[in-house]
Formats: C-alpha cells, sequence, structure tokens
C-alpha cells in the first residue's frame, strides 16, 4: 500500500485535566523565545502522559479516525501526524501529559497575540520539540495537510518549504495559497452535504476528497480536483443567517474594539469575524466604515 503522510490540527478536548502549569495562559510575560523555553521545561516535568491518539477528544477527533479509515479503504498507508501549539509536529504515537494551548486569538490559552508571534513560537518549538519537519513529509510521499486558518497561518514558513519539495501535497483548509501545494480552501457551503459541525468540516472534506481519488494516480492529480471541483459544486448550499443590522457608531466599535483584541487580523477577518456573531453589514459599508475608523 501507498504511504501517505496524514497532518491534522490538535483538538482543545483532552481525555484528562492539565496540570495548571501546562495551561499556555499560566506562562510569564516575555519573549517568545523565552516562554517556549519554559513550557518546553514544564511539558518534561509532568509525568503523566498518554498516547496522542488517546489523548485528544472530541468530535474533530471522531472524524480524524474516520479520516484515516477512508484512506486505508482508498488503498493507501496513512502515517497520521499532528499539528500542536504545545508540542509541534508530532506522530500520534508519541506521547505527551495533557496540556492547553493554541493559535486561536480569542482563546484564553492563546500562545502568542499576532501573527508574527504565532509564527515564531512554531519555529522554536518545533526547534525543542518537533519529530519533524512537513517538508520531511512532503519528501516521503504523497502528503495530506488538514490545517485550520490559525494553524496554517503559524506554520505557514514550513509549509512554504514543503511545497519546494514535495510534488504531491493538498492542504485542506489552510490561511492561504501555497506555491508548490494544491489548496482547496474551507467551504462552509459543504456543511449540509457532509454533515458534523464547522469544527470538523475540513477533515470530512479530506474524506471526501479521498473518495474521489483512484489508486494509482497522484494524490493531487487533475482527474480528482475535477471530480471534486463537479460534486463540490453539485453539493453546494448556502446557508441563510437572520442577523442583526448595526448602526455605523456599533460597527465603528466593533472594529475599534477587535482591532484592538486582534491586531493581525485583517479588515476582510474582521468582517467575517462580525457576520459569524449573527450581525449584518454589507461588504462595502464595512469597507468604508472601517477606512474612516482607522484613520482616526
Amino acid at each position: 500500500m501507498r504511504q501517505l503522510s496524514l497532518v491534522v490540527t490538535c483538538t482543545d478536548r483532552k481525555m484528562a485535566r492539565p496540570a495548571p502549569e501546562l495551561l499556555a495562559r499560566n506562562l510569564p510575560e516575555g519573549n517568545v523565545d523565552h516562554r517556549v523555553a519554559i513550557w518546553d521545561k514544564r511539558l518534561g516535568e509532568v509525568p503523566r502522559s498518554f498516547s496522542l491518539a488517546q489523548l485528544y477528544q472530541g468530535e474533530h477527533w471522531v472524524q480524524v479516525r474516520v479520516l484515516v479509515e477512508t484512506a486505508v479503504s482508498a488503498g493507501l498507508s496513512p502515517q497520521l501526524w499532528v499539528a500542536s501549539a504545545g508540542l509541534g509536529l508530532q506522530s500520534v504515537s508519541n506521547t505527551a501529559p495533557p496540556y492547553a494551548a493554541t493559535f486561536g486569538a480569542r482563546h484564553a490559552d492563546s500562545v502568542a497575540s499576532t501573527r508574527t508571534e504565532r509564527t515564531r513560537w512554531w519555529g522554536r518549538l518545533q526547534e525543542a520539540r518537533g519529530a519533524t519537519t512537513l517538508s520531511e513529509l512532503a519528501d516521503q510521499g504523497p502528503a495530506l495537510l488538514v490545517l485550520s486558518e490559525p494553524y496554517a497561518a503559524a506554520m505557514h514558513d514550513e509549509l512554504r518549504a514543503a511545497g519546494q519539495r514535495g510534488d504531491d501535497v493538498l492542504l485542506i483548509g489552510g490561511e492561504r495559497d501555497i506555491p508548490g501545494i494544491h489548496r482547496v480552501p474551507a467551504n462552509g457551503a459543504l456543511r449540509g452535504a457532509l454533515g458534523g459541525t464547522l469544527t470538523s468540516l475540513n477533515v470530512r472534506m479530506a474524506a471526501s476528497w479521498l473518495k474521489h481519488w483512484r489508486t494509482g494516480r497522484p494524490l493531487v492529480s487533475a482527474e480528482t480536483a475535477a471530480s471534486w471541483k463537479r460534486w463540490a459544486a453539485a453539493a453546494e448550499h448556502h446557508e441563510r443567517y437572520q442577523r442583526t443590522p448595526m448602526t455605523d457608531e456599533e460597527i465603528r466599535e466593533f472594529i475599534r474594539t477587535e482591532s484592538a483584541r486582534n491586531p493581525g487580523y485583517s479588515r476582510t477577518r474582521l468582517h467575517r469575524l462580525l457576520r459569524e456573531s449573527g450581525r449584518a453589514c454589507e461588504q462595502k459599508r464595512f469597507a468604508l466604515l472601517y477606512a474612516a475608523t482607522m484613520e482616526e
């Protein structure tokens, strides 16, 4: 069977409660290098460990197991890896204590507050704890990367390197297109066809891609991509939301508050955040109010 390197993001839910020292919120203030060094030391001092296959819980991880089974059914030999803000890139056969660390910007256990800091955290964490790199996996053969936007942003440098080294790398989700990597952006309009929550959507999309793949072809063959696109176009269903209208001043206050809280967020991402919160603002209007607010 052909080997497939399968990389997924970790999940917030663990099988046991982390010790207080392994909550990222309890790291001291300081630069990223200092914080990573302290985090690495703390991980080594907590004795109770589980295999990563056992440690992670929740719907996302249930769907990861389904994805592995789908790869096997497709005639592949999947080797599962986890991209973790607390551990780096690890095989699921490795062990670790329960911990709480994420690249999510609005989480109490976020490891950094800006994109630059998150990218540096990932690089330093990989040097300290990473078992391998995306480039090394891409060198070994086909690689399927299932990454959320915050994690792909933090791993951007490593993704670029993988795109330069591998010739059969597929990214489901992610933050932006990467040269040398075939990317399928997350598509909420497929949730009706694939089921589940938005949390596991990327994993379900990856499983669907493998169902369109045929043995003997590259993972990102033109035939598979065309088959996937035809299916996705037919399966899309754009959900309608009843969002709450906002006044200009309410929108400007939202922009001020969220820009201060998330200084690395673009205008587009702030607009998406507003809409995801159940409030309404047409894109052109938001752009004008954003420009005016940023000039203050």
